[in-house]
């Protein structure tokens, strides 16, 4: 089915790009990722070499100055190998956004070079063990000494946590309000707690973290002071679409390898893809993904004008990644007993697809979103 997205040329030449680096430089790397349960910083330099790192962010600051539709195709590119370690698109698509939007110039120029090269890892840090999806409910303090805040707290689930090297941070203040500052590698009184041990994304590491008075300068203060609950309500639309569009795509990987093993398959003398239920269960789920691929696209759009996708970022996110779940299942049902055996990708793609509806906003979540535009 042809795409809705107006790509070009350009925009396909792009794609073979990072395409190759995704199938020779993460591929066939995965299975040892996974085993050290951690992604080697090389290949985030090597993304950078290759312009696949904040291709949207203004060439004055190290970017490309590429349309939103390049980030698209590495989210596509990423996901068509099941790539569930090397979270590019969380660097590119969810914080490096936070930089280049509310970051003053000096900020962009001294954080935005690095991380378009590689040599700078992002992470944001908002989830605590106390506040999850109630983000008013954070207890990370920053105290306001004049040139300087003293933070304290602890975050946990914190995605590139051992990685990485600038890590966007919520803090409360003493009235309740709440900012956004950059936690950088290395200042005292920052640790990083042990890499969390996950039922999926084994690759991927994700991390406790800890601020014990932690000297963070006011230079470091993104935005303006106590303006970090919208700064982050405002960027949470593009986060879930993304997270959207990766979801497709992935189910589109485990349909294919299915139907790929379905038509091998062999069961009381004849294919398994010859079965009846089989077929339309294929059907089903074929539908599904092409509908769900038409709306995302229209969401991408809509997004790209500038337009509110508040709502039908959450649609797309609770949806998309909701199908994934419930295809993935389907799918690994075909396998019979080869289907829980590691070895084979259905097994790892079963157990990555679990997280997909509980971060950035649960499926909840996104349906009490949805629910509130309706005037409910």
């Amino acid at each position: 089915m042809e795409r809705i997205l107006p790509f070009t040329e350009e925009h396909h030449q792009f794609r073979e790009m990072a395409r190759k680096f995704f199938e020779t430089e993460v591929k066939p790397h995965h299975e040892t990722w996974e085993k050290n349960h951690i992604v080697p910083k090389e290949v985030w330099r090597k993304a950078g070499e290759n312009g696949l790192l904040c291709p949207d962010v203004p060439t004055e600051y190290g970017g490309s100055g590429a349309d939103f539709l390049y980030n698209i195709i590495i989210i596509e590119e990423s996901s068509r190998v099941g790539n569930s370690g090397f979270f590019i698109s969380l660097h590119n698509d969810v914080i490096a956004p936070y930089i280049s939007t509310y970051a003053n110039d000096e900020q962009k120029k001294r954080w935005l070079p690095k991380c378009a090269s590689g040599e700078s890892i992002l992470a944001v840090a908002m989830t605590e063990p106390g506040a999850g999806s109630d983000l008013k409910s954070l207890r990370t303090s920053a105290v306001d000494k004049g040139d300087h805040f003293v933070v304290n707290g602890q975050k946990t689930f914190i995605s590139n946590g051992q990685l990485a090297d600038l890590i966007i941070t919520a803090v409360k203040h003493d009235n309740g309000t709440i900012s956004l500052v950059m936690i950088e590698e290395g200042m005292k009184g920052f640790e990083r707690g042990r890499n969390l041990d996950k039922i999926g994304l084994k690759a991927q590491d994700t991390s406790e973290l800890y601020f014990n008075d932690v000297i963070v300068p006011k230079t470091n203060l993104i935005g303006k002071q106590g303006q970090g609950f919208r700064y982050l309500m405002q960027k949470l639309a593009q986060e879930r679409l993304v997270l959207a569009v990766a979801a497709v795509e992935a189910t589109r990987l485990v349909q294919t390898i299915t139907l790929q093993y379905i038509k091998e398959r062999k069961a009381f003398g004849q294919k398994i893809g010859s079965f009846q239920n089989t077929k339309f269960k294929m059907a089903e789920m074929a539908t599904e993904l092409e509908m769900a691929q038409v709306f995302c696209d229209k969401v991408v759009m809509e997004h790209m004008k500038g337009e509110n996708t508040t709502a039908e970022a959450s649609m797309c996110k609770w949806y998309s990644t909701e199908m994934q779940k419930r295809h993935t299942d389907e799918c690994l049902q075909f396998f019979g007993g080869y289907g829980y055996m590691m070895e084979y990708p259905i097994a790892r793609a079963y157990l990555d697809a679990r997280i997909q509806t509980i971060y950035a906003g649960t499926t909840e979540i996104m349906k009490e979103i949805i629910g509130r535009s309706l005037g409910l």
